[in-house]
C-alpha cells in the first residue's frame, strides 16, 4: 500500500525540492501538487490522502488557520521559513515541523515518523540509503570478515566496547569494529535512544523505566546522568502519543 501525499506550497521551489525527495522514497505517492489551500480543500474532499506537507506562510489563508477548519485532515508535516509556529503547531497534532531549507536526511526522519504512527504501511526505503525504519529497515556491519544483516526491528540495545559495538537481538549478538557516536548519528532517532555513552536502546522495547534506568526484554540498562533529561523527556512523550 502506498502512502498518498499532497504538497501545498506556494513557492514553485519548495514543491520541486519535496518532489525531489520523495521521488527518492520507496512505497510513495504525489497525487498533487497545490499552490494554495483553496485547491487543496478541493483535492482533499475528492480524494482520500494519508500525508500532507503543509506551508504555514500562504496567501489569504495559512497553512495552520486551514489545517484548523478540516474535520478530518491527514497527517501533516508543516513546511515552512519560520520557528514561530513549532508551538501552535504541536498542538495540531503535527507529525513533524520541518524547517527551510530542508536537508534531505531531515525529510527522512520526518517521514519515518509518519510510517511509525500508519504501521498498515509496508514500510519504506531510501534509494541508495542501507537503513530504513521498522521492521522493513536494516543496518548491515562488518564481523568477522563479512557483512552481517540486523533488521531495526530486531534491535534490543546497541553496547559500546571503546572502538567496537555489540549489537544485541532476541536470535543473536553482532560485535562490529564501529563508534556507537557513528550508529547513534545513523539510526532513525524516532526508533532509537541513546542512553548512556555506553549504550543505545530500541525505544519499542521499553518495558520500563525510571529515573535511573531502563529495562528491555531480560536486561537493565543504566541512565546516564548526563543523558538522563533527555531520556525522561523522549520516554515521556512517547506515553503521551
Amino acid at each position: 500500500m502506498k502512502l498518498k501525499c499532497i504538497i501545498v506550497d506556494d513557492e514553485p521551489l519548495a514543491i520541486e525540492v519535496i518532489e525531489s525527495y520523495l521521488a527518492r522514497i520507496e512505497g510513495v505517492e504525489i497525487v498533487a501538487t497545490c499552490n494554495n489551500a483553496v485547491m487543496a480543500f478541493e483535492i482533499l474532499q475528492k480524494q482520500s490522502i494519508d500525508l500532507m506537507f503543509l506551508d504555514i506562510q500562504m496567501p489569504k489563508l495559512t497553512g495552520i488557520d486551514f489545517l484548523k477548519t478540516l474535520k478530518k485532515a491527514p497527517k501533516v508535516i508543516f513546511t515552512t521559513a519560520y520557528r514561530d509556529y513549532a508551538i501552535e503547531s504541536y498542538d495540531l497534532d503535527v507529525v513533524d515541523y520541518l524547517l527551510k531549507p530542508i536537508s534531505f536526511d531531515r525529510f527522512l526522519k520526518a517521514i519515518g515518523r509518519v510510517y511509525q504512527r500508519e504501521p498498515d504501511y509496508n514500510g519504506f526505503a531510501s534509494n541508495g540509503n542501507a537503513i530504513g525504519t521498522e521492521t522493513n529497515g536494516h543496518i548491515y556491519l562488518k564481523a568477522d570478515k563479512k557483512m552481517v544483516k540486523i533488521l531495526l526491528g530486531e534491535i534490543l540495545y546497541i553496547e559500546s566496547l571503546k572502538d567496537y559495538v555489540r549489537v544485541k537481538t532476541p536470535h543473536k549478538e553482532v560485535i562490529s569494529h564501529q563508534k556507537i557516536s557513528y550508529l547513534e548519528e545513523k539510526l532513525p532517532e524516532e526508533l532509537f535512544l541513546r542512553i548512556h555513552r555506553s549504550f543505545i536502546v530500541s525505544l519499542n522495547k521499553v518495558e520500563a523505566y525510571s529515573a535511573s534506568s531502563i529495562e528491555i526484554p531480560g536486561k537493565e540498562l543504566p541512565i546516564g546522568r548526563n543523558y538522563k533529561n533527555q531520556v525522561l523527556a523522549v520516554l515521556g512523550r512517547q506515553n503521551n502519543l
